[in-house]
Formats: structure tokens, sequence, C-alpha cells
């Protein structure tokens, strides 16, 4: 059964840095493509980053996705944060493919973790 346990939210002033990290567990996990996603009170998740075997994508360029294989443990690195990142950020693995920005391509979540940025 594979697990994702997410960390590192908090509150943060704006212009500050968070990293996030996603833990995995019960699976090949260095084969496995890991999303960020995000979701504010009253919309829906959005696609933040993703990394596979091969690539690693983001759709902020103050965001970086990165893998440590030997802690089975992905990385959301978040610069120059702005009171709109504010959200609960989840990662989520899928077994097969690449990194996707659809929530549906993922089988697999963590439970989520919160930012605040304030103003």
């Amino acid at each position: 059964q594979v697990q994702l346990v997410e960390s590192g939210g908090g509150l943060v002033q704006a212009g500050g840095s968070l990293t996030l990290s996603c833990a995995t567990s019960g699976g090949t996990f260095s084969r496995y493509a890991v999303g960020w996603f995000r979701q504010a009170p009253g919309t829906a998740r959005e696609f933040v980053a993703s990394i596979s075997w091969s690539e690693s994508n983001s759709v902020k360029g103050r965001f970086t996705c990165f893998r440590d294989a030997a802690k089975n443990t992905v990385y959301l690195q978040m610069n120059s944060l702005e009171p709109e990142d504010t959200a609960v950020y989840y990662c989520a693995t899928r077994r097969y493919g690449l990194g996707d920005s659809s929530t549906t391509a993922y089988s697999y979540w963590g439970q989520g973790t919160q930012v605040t940025v304030s103003s």
C-alpha cells in the first residue's frame, strides 16, 4: 500500500520561502511520478509541479520540485511566496507514466499540509 505524508507547511510572510516534503512508502518510489497540487478554500485543486524519473515541471517559476531517492522523499521548494499562494498543498503519485497536471492521473494522495502567506 503506497502512502504519502506531506510536511513543512506553516505561516510565512510574503516574500519568504518554504520547502514542503512528501515522504512516501509502500512502493518502488524512485520509479513513480509525483505531483504537487494545491487547493484554496472554495476553489478547485490545481496543479503546481511534478517530477518523474526523466523530467521536472512547474507552473510557477518560483517553485521547484526535486527528489531525494535515498530518502523516498520529494520536495517542493517555494520562493518569493505571495498571499495568493495560501492553500492546502497535496502531493500525489502514480505507478506509471510521467508527471501529469490532472488530478485524475494520480492514484495515491497525501493528507495535505497548510501553507499560509501573510501580507
